[in-house]
């Protein structure tokens, strides 16, 4: 792979939905090893609380930590976001679109059209309006750089059928970022790209209460028939099933990424192993005839959940 950065020290570092979540935790561990850090959110105290709580940890390591209001559905925004970080950094080396959102889990059937424009407008969108806006400048530099695109393996390796609108987002994501990978391979640009399948167990992050962000305009047409769960309510149920449902500590996770990048992987993931048997596995099934999906893979979070809506 082109583009082969190891040290992260001083490099430009964007990262969408940076406010909170795997966002966070992705700045501060860029942050801590001395990056100059550019989150963007749509969330604007949200934002300038956590670029306020990562400054001092760059500033000890030579980095800086800087927050920029950004709607990544809007790619006007995206675009002022671009000539920003331009401006003030003179380039970007790392660009990390991670913002997303997800819809209530209900049945294709049961979706409404604002579930699919809502998240497709962020989770697909807006890796197409960063990579629209902030490639062309990157390939303009002409330095090392790398792209990481935010996915899923609900999606990009094996859906959860009753997420169908966030699956079918998260298959896009990573079509695309194969796309471009190859894209910019094949014109020898020195920039490398990455997809991210976040893992290692549940994710305590803001897409368990993205509807907090949903804008009124895209309200769901009728109501969810209950309300959204917490990482606290999946854990529970779970061990009432009598199962042991394991929290990935976010810091971990932003770490291995950090790894990743400076390997040159294109998948990043902490169970790219697990993953790469759930697709052979799936291309088995292909190959017979029979719908690919691997059932139960994804234990208390399959069909039953108890929040589809």
């Amino acid at each position: 792979m082109t583009g082969h950065i190891t040290d992260f020290a001083g490099k430009v570092v964007v990262i969408t939905g940076g406010a909170s979540g795997i966002g966070r935790a992705l700045g501060a561990a860029f942050a801590g090893a001395g990056s100059r850090v550019v989150l963007a959110d749509v969330e604007k105290a949200r934002l300038e609380e956590t670029a306020d709580e990562l400054a001092g940890p760059a500033a000890a390591r030579g980095g800086t930590v800087a927050g920029v209001v950004t709607d990544v559905t809007e790619p006007e925004s995206v675009e002022r976001l671009a000539d920003e970080v331009h401006h003030r950094f003179g380039g970007t080396d790392v660009l990390v679109n991670n913002a997303g959102v997800g819809a209530p889990s209900a049945d294709v059937w049961d979706t409404t059209p604002n579930d699919w424009r809502w998240v497709h407008s962020v989770n697909v969108f807006g890796v197409a309006h960063g990579i629209q806006s902030f490639v062309p400048r990157m390939l303009a530099g002409g330095r090392p750089g790398h792209i990481v695109n935010t996915s899923s393996g609900d999606g990009a390796v094996n859906p959860l059928p009753g997420a169908s609108v966030y699956a079918a987002s998260k298959a896009a994501v990573a079509t695309l970022t194969e796309c471009l990978a190859v894209q910019l391979r094949e014109r020898g640009a020195p920039i490398g790209v990455s997809l991210f399948l976040p893992a290692g167990g549940l994710l305590d992050t803001g897409l368990w209460t993205a509807d907090r962000n949903r804008p009124a305009g895209l309200a769901r047409e009728r109501p969810r028939g209950t309300p959204p769960m917490t990482v606290a309510q999946v854990v529970e149920a779970a061990a009432a099933a009598g199962r042991e449902m394991r929290v990935q500590p976010l810091d971990e996770l932003a770490a291995s990424f950090l790894d990743g990048i400076r390997r040159g992987d294109y998948c990043v993931s902490l169970d790219r192993d697990g993953a790469a048997r759930t697709l052979a596995e799936r291309a088995e099934r292909f190959g017979r005839g029979d719908v690919p999906t691997v059932t139960g893979g994804h234990g208390i979070l399959d069909r039953d959940r108890p929040d589809r809506g």
